[in-house]
This record gives C-alpha cells, structure tokens and sequence, in this order.
C-alpha cells in the first residue's frame, strides 16, 4: 500500500492533471510540455538515461511571461499610477511569496516529481521549488495556449494580490516589499541605520541609510523614522529593480 506523497506522486506519474486543468480551465494539447512542468532537476538527475528534460527552461520562460501578463495587467488597472509604483506593484505580486500562495491554492506540489533527496526533505512544501513550478506551469502555458489565454488565467488566480494592494496599504509599504525582494534575489535583509536626528523636539528630522550585504545602498529623510526607513526602501528598490549585479 502506498502512502501519503508517495501515493500522490505515483497517481501524478501516469498523467492524472485533469483536477489541474479544470481549475485552470484550459485542456493542454500537448500533455508532454504539460508533464516537463512538473519534472524537477533531482528527479531527472537520477533518471539520465530517460532522456527527459527538467523544468528549468520552462521556469525561465514562465517568469518572463508572468512579468509581462502582470505588468499589462497593471496598466490596465492603475492608470494614474507611476512607473516606480507599478514596478512596486509587480514585485511584490510575482515574488516568491506571491507565486507560492498561487502554486498551493493549485495544489501543485501534489504533481511535483521530485528526486529522493527532495522528496525526503519535504520538497513539495518547499516555497522556493513551489514558486519554480508555478513558473515552469505558467511557461507550458504559454507555449500551448498562447499570451493571451495564458494572461487570463494569470489574471484570474493572482488578482487577489493585486486587490491587496487596495486593501493593506501596500502602496505606501517600500519596506515590505524590498525585504521580500533581497531576501529572494540576495538572501539578505535590509538593515535601517539612524545617521542623524536634528531640529526642535516639534519639528524633528531624521535621516537613515540602508544597508544590505554591507554595503550603504541608499538614504532617506523623513519627518519621523518610520517615515525617512520607507523612503530609504523605496530608493533602494528602485535602484536594485534596474541591476543584475550581485552585491
């Protein structure tokens, strides 16, 4: 008798997607590029002689279509809204957070094949490999359904993140979301240094700089802490949404 992920993967192996594709409401034509979403590196790792691909070029593709599908979609639904906002807006939508909250309500790790290793320290749940899949669905998507159907699914399944930026007060949290931000891309949390606090006890003045890995990567000034720490963020994730470079 099988039991608990095992016996969910070795349903998933013999290609049982269709709770899958009803939740997506899209009936794949090509099962196979289907199937790759779901082959992580571990898995095929200790299968060479299968000949099977993993799903990491998918993943590559998925994240740029999800960049883009969200980045129309936040036009369409923020016209008033800057560049600097809207850059905000989508990192926080397609983080690793985001697509982990997407990938779970899915169910996707049940599909997952997984290599030993993987699979012994709960894979499956992990947010990192969730969010890798989720991209590496939504790359498959694309190559059978094309842009348009796949930004409507996209559209339908991370919209609630998109409503919280109405509802949390998001648009004014820079901190949240470039720790969310650093934290995926570097593996570092900012830190927040008071550098200077002037003026009357009634009119105070303070000025921070932000560090991560190290290094000052930028300033803000405000009327309280809180308030010079959000703009710090802000300058620094705008600076960081235009490099590649390692710190």
């Amino acid at each position: 008798m099988l039991h608990g992920h095992q016996r969910i993967s070795e349903v998933k192996k013999v290609g049982d997607f269709d709770p899958l594709e009803k939740k997506l409401g899209y009936r794949f034509e090509r099962q196979d590029i289907l199937k790759q979403a779901f082959r992580h590196a571990s898995y095929v790792n200790e299968r060479e002689q299968d000949g099977q691909g993993n799903n990491e070029r998918l993943e590559f593709l998925g994240d740029a279509v999800l960049d883009l599908a969200i980045s129309h979609i936040l036009m369409d639904l923020f016209e008033d809204v800057t560049e600097g906002e809207l850059s905000k807006y989508r990192a926080y939508i397609v983080s690793e957070g985001g697509l982990c909250r997407v990938a779970k309500r899915l169910a996707l790790g049940d599909y997952m094949l997984l290599g030993k290793g993987e699979e012994a320290t709960q894979g499956r749940e992990k947010p990192s490999i969730l969010a890798n899949t989720m991209e590496a669905l939504l790359g498959a998507l694309y190559l059978d359904a094309g842009f348009e159907r796949t930004k409507e699914i996209i559209r339908r399944w991370f919209m609630p993140m998109v409503e919280e930026i109405h509802a949390d007060g998001l648009l004014n949290d820079f901190k949240s979301v470039l720790q969310e931000f650093t934290q995926e891309r570097y593996k570092q949390r900012p830190e927040y240094l008071l550098v200077e606090e002037s003026g009357p006890s009634h009119d105070r003045t303070f000025r921070v700089s932000l560090r991560l890995a190290g290094r000052i990567i930028a300033g803000g000034e405000g009327k309280s802490k809180k308030e010079a720490e959000q703009k710090a963020a802000k300058e620094a994730f705008l600076c960081l949404q235009e490099t590649q470079d390692d710190l």
